[in-house]
């Protein structure tokens, strides 16, 4: 029997008093019944034991709760949506039904739970959210906008209840996510307090050190902060209530994630950014009453000839500075925002950014659009309908609400649909051709490509496909791919097919190449060493082994010239110095037998339908067998694994999510993986002997360098060893740890 949801104490004092906050917020839309039905269905789930604590150890009534009070404050959802929170669980648990719902509660209810449900079967699939389910979210929103604003609320309602939590992967997953997909979407949505909450909790959790030193020199500096802002405002107040304006008017410091952007931009600490706050100035704007319902646009121009009548106070009083003003009255942003910003230099000789706006404007540049419906005299759910209505429309229709359709655009701006000749719809980046379209089809029509018929228009291979294109592709059985293809297609998986063709046609050169250059060697009494002949690939300048044995096979290349860059390889190798030294600050070891990865061993399989594309391990993280892994698709094609608890994994993530792909080991084979343990100790004589001796008995393991730094009776230094998997590395840091005046040992 599964374990029954039991409530602490303080989760039942809070509960209750959540319950009685969110009755009064709902009273005026809830239908008759609803609280009733509500209680019997939760106390269903609890004796069917169908609620269960999270992975955090949160539970779910507790945080339902919140997401919906969260929900209705901040985002002005109401019954339908609340309801929705409340009753998810249930569905997802098996003891509710949609059709039990939609029968006790409406059709709108149950049509924001199934539009969650299938979020909820894209994480199944998918726990990591990739290009194409960042696509599949957002045609989401065609169904009930409402379902992205409840997942926003619930995952800024997740980041302000994990801070203390045990389980840090799964924390930072929730916060990766957090920061490259929800805060984006919220923006979008013009819901900028829940953007900035976001994206603060999210660097706090991801990159803690930056978060509490940012937090701690704004609270050192916050009272001659205030004080300023203070000296600031009092004059401009004064002559604004002079003239008539009824304001208020407050000092607001910028968010510390934007802090930390603008520190990473300019490439300068905390002390070098100087636009830390903003003066805004609030004026008074009564809302209409019914009789003035229609006549909103007399009403807004009323509220812009304040603005700028405000604007020029200010800048008669400070000089502007005419370059960074940015008027978003006349032309609001596509999410709604509109404002008026100047920057002006203030006492002091400082530069400050002042905003004027209305109230009306105000609430909502910081709740998003739904705060219109508000002013517009629009009570209860028919309001919030209207405006969902309309952003539902723009995003299904082309000539819908321009704001929306712009929203829209920004969306879908680096994406083109085309069409196959059967109608079915594809999607591609921007800048893909025509031979992407090929690959994409299959392998062989990528192969035999010349050209594509466009809407009844013959273009060749490097036509850039345009959103509407229907496109049908023209093939030859003489066509086999170039190496210049790479330089056409955009896709991965074009990229990937090209390279694997071009390898085929290239083994056969290749074997042929690598049979005569074995037989010239073996004539002239030279052992071949897979090892040594890497290195002479390398000196001669090739990047690829494949394009060097192509090289011989076409005659370009003099064996002969090989086999006396191969000597001289050997002979610099032979003469390498190998005598320890003394001290261990001046030790330093080499392993002339340098082997990192054993090049026929395919060990990595990046998704099954990514087999065998050119990989390389990050030098940042030097994943090995056994590590948690993901893979990136570089500039030019080819894919760099990484460690997921990689130093870059947060930003890979959080800029280029649509080129992170899944990765796994498979199999281990013979294969050996270079990485570096970083060691601290008391530089005691024998140390180094005691460590390096037990490396050495090791099996399997060699090491490849030791580079030793002592000072203060203390040393500290990186070994550098090949290794298996994660197993033998783990077991020989726990012998390493237990040599006497060894302090710390850990991977690098």
């Amino acid at each position: 029997m599964e374990e029954k949801l039991i409530f602490t104490k303080a989760e039942r004092t809070e509960t209750l008093e959540l319950i009685h906050r969110l009755r009064a917020l709902l009273s005026p839309t809830l239908h008759e019944g609803d609280r009733e039905k509500m209680l019997s269905y939760v106390k269903k789930e609890q004796q069917n034991h169908a609620l269960q604590r999270d992975v955090f150890g949160l539970n779910p009534i507790h945080q339902s709760l919140k997401t919906a009070i969260l929900a209705v404050e901040e985002e002005g959802l109401t019954r339908d949506g609340v309801l929705a929170i409340l009753l998810y669980n249930g569905v997802i648990s098996g003891s509710l039904t949609l059709d039990e719902i939609q029968a006790s509660f409406g059709g709108q209810v149950s049509t924001i739970i199934h539009g969650l449900c299938r979020i909820q079967d894209l994480y199944k699939k998918n726990p990591v959210i990739e290009s194409e389910n960042f696509r599949n979210l957002l045609l989401s929103f065609a169904e009930d906008m409402r379902v992205i604003l409840i997942m926003i609320a619930d995952r800024v309602n997740l980041m302000r209840q994990i801070r203390d939590t045990k389980n840090q992967q799964a924390k930072l997953q929730v916060s990766q996510e957090a920061s490259y997909l929800y805060a984006p979407l919220a923006h979008k949505l013009g819901l900028y307090k829940l953007k900035s909450e976001l994206e603060d909790l999210s660097l706090k959790y991801l990159e803690h050190d930056a978060y509490y030193m940012i937090r701690e020199k704004l609270s050192a500096t916050k009272k001659s902060r205030d004080a300023y802002i203070e000296k600031f405002i009092t004059p401009i107040r004064q002559r604004l209530e002079e003239a008539g304006l009824k304001v208020h008017m407050k000092g607001r410091t910028k968010s510390i994630h934007s802090i930390w952007q603008k520190m990473k931009k300019q490439k300068c600490d905390f002390e070098g950014i100087y636009d830390l706050f903003a003066i805004r100035i609030i004026i008074d704007s009564p809302k209409p009453s019914d009789s003035q319902q229609q006549n909103q646009a007399a009403l807004r121009m009323k509220e812009v000839s304040l603005c700028w009548q405000a604007f020029a106070i200010v800048t008669n009083m400070y000089q502007g500075n005419p370059k960074r003003l940015r008027d978003w009255l006349t032309v609001p942003k596509s999410n709604g925002y509109e404002s008026l910003h100047i920057t002006v230099l203030g006492p002091e000789q400082k530069w400050v950014e002042v905003q004027i706006r209305t109230e009306r404007m105000d609430e909502v540049a910081e709740r998003g659009l739904a705060a219109h419906w508000r002013y517009k005299g629009v009570k209860g759910e028919s309001g919030l309908d209207d405006w969902l209505n309309s952003i539902r429309t723009a995003l299904e229709n082309t000539d819908g609400m321009q704001a929306m359709d712009e929203f829209r655009m920004d969306l879908y701006e680096d994406e083109v649909f085309v069409f196959t000749p059967t109608g079915e719809l594809r999607k591609f980046p921007k800048g893909a051709t025509v031979l992407d379209f090929a690959y994409q089809i299959h392998s062989n029509v990528g192969n035999r490509c010349t050209g594509a018929r466009i809407n009844n228009k013959v273009v060749n291979m490097r036509y850039l496909l345009r959103s509407g294109d229907q496109v049908e592709i023209i093939t030859s059985n003489n066509q086999t791919p170039k190496q210049d293809w790479l330089n056409i297609v955009k896709t991965s998986r074009a990229k990937a097919k090209i390279r694997q063709a071009l390898r085929e046609t290239q083994v056969k050169d290749g074997l042929f190449a690598r049979e005569m250059l074995g037989r010239r060697m073996k004539n002239r009494k030279i052992e071949f060493e897979e090892s040594i002949m890497n290195q002479t690939v390398r000196k001669l300048g090739f990047k690829e082994t494949s394009d060097f044995y192509h090289q011989i096979a076409d005659g370009s290349l003099d064996p002969n010239q090989v086999i006396d860059k191969y000597l001289e390889v050997q002979r610099d190798q032979d003469e390498q110095p190998t005598g320890p030294t003394r001290s261990a600050e001046e030790f330093e070891y080499q392993n002339p037998t340098e082997q990192i990865l054993s090049q026929n061993d395919d060990v990595l399989v990046i998704d099954r339908n990514l087999k065998g594309l050119d990989y390389s391990l990050a030098k940042c993280c030097n994943p090995i067998y056994g590590d948690d892994v993901f893979g990136f698709v570089t500039i030019n094609g080819g894919i760099k694994i990484h460690r997921t608890d990689c130093p870059n994994a947060n930003e890979l993530r959080r800029r280029f999510g649509y080129r992170i792909v899944r990765a796994m080991w498979s199999g281990k084979g013979t294969s050996t993986y270079s990485t570096t343990l970083r060691v601290i100790g008391n530089d005691d004589i024998g140390i180094i002997n005691n460590i390096t001796s037990i490396i050495s008995k090791e099996e399997k393991i060699m090491m490849r360098s030791i580079n030793i730094d002592s000072h203060d009776g203390l040393f500290s230094g990186n070994l550098t060893i090949n290794v298996e998997d994660t197993s033998r590395l783990e077991a020989l840091i726990k012998k390493l740890r237990t040599v006497k005046g060894v302090k710390q040992v850990g991977r690098l």
